[in-house]
């Protein structure tokens, strides 16, 4: 199966637990790019999913693009923004890999927690530099690998085993030098701790009780050094929560 169908199966299926996901509606990375980014002008969101940039964004634009490969994601942001009363953003339908936008078109792109299924981020961001406009902004917004080779293979391999149309999250240093070498002058770049409530964690993703056994299985019998810097808590003998990190890196288009 490739990648595209892998993702347009897994966020087909659970388009309405991503609406409602409030990591997702509410995350400390959405209120810190709405506060840092007061000007957007003419706005994409990259993979909308379930649309929460578009909606964050809706009062400050009158020209948003909210752009995804799945239909079904798109149908359920278009709920979530209009049932919240805006009903002026765009539906756009297509791939980042080739997006169906002429260059130098948009004054903002952002992409928020998404590139961590894309095939070929280096083809993703060429494609942001291209349809921004000369001085554009780009947001960059995804969870990120830690920098320890063991602790950034633990982390991508438990994410694989709960979805399989994830790629990687890569670590915030592969970001910057994709970003630089693109065309993108680095600006800023945010570090979020990210906690993890397992029910919730796995109930998004739609899995199973035995994948989500064996899942709490990988964490109970991860080593120390794991434990240590995931900050896994356990209750009788059983997974809570873990923590992982999350970026908001700005840049701007040369």
């Amino acid at each position: 199966m490739s990648q595209s169908k892998k993702v347009q199966t897994f966020f087909g299926q659970n388009a309405e637990a991503y609406v409602k996901s409030n990591l997702h509606a509410k995350g400390k990375d959405l209120i810190y790019l709405v506060r840092e980014q007061t000007e957007v002008g003419r706005l994409l969101d990259i993979a909308t999913g379930g649309g929460h940039v578009a909606h964050a964004f809706a009062g400050l634009s009158d020209d948003i693009t909210a752009f995804d490969l799945t239909p079904e994601i798109l149908i359920a942001a278009r709920n979530y923004i209009e049932g919240n009363g805006h009903k002026h953003v765009q539906y756009v339908e297509g791939d980042v890999m080739n997006m169906p936008f002429t260059d130098s078109t948009y004054d903002t792109a952002i992409c928020r927690i998404a590139a961590h299924h894309f095939p070929d981020i280096q083809q993703f961001v060429n494609e942001t530099h291209r349809v921004l406009k000369q001085n554009g902004v780009f947001w960059l917004l995804d969870n990120v690998a830690l920098e320890d080779d063991k602790l950034d293979e633990f982390y991508n391999v438990l994410e694989k085993q709960r979805d399989t149309s994830h790629v990687r999250a890569y670590k915030k240093s592969e970001w910057l030098q994709i970003i630089e070498k693109s065309g993108f002058d680095i600006e800023q770049c945010k570090v979020f701790r990210k906690t993890f409530q397992i029910d919730d964690w796995s109930r998004r993703a739609g899995i199973n009780e035995e994948t989500k056994h064996r899942l709490k299985q990988m964490l109970i019998k991860s080593s120390d050094h794991v434990k240590d810097f995931l900050h896994i808590e356990e209750e009788n003998g059983s997974i809570q929560s873990f923590q992982g990190q999350s970026i908001a890196l700005k840049a701007c288009k040369r």
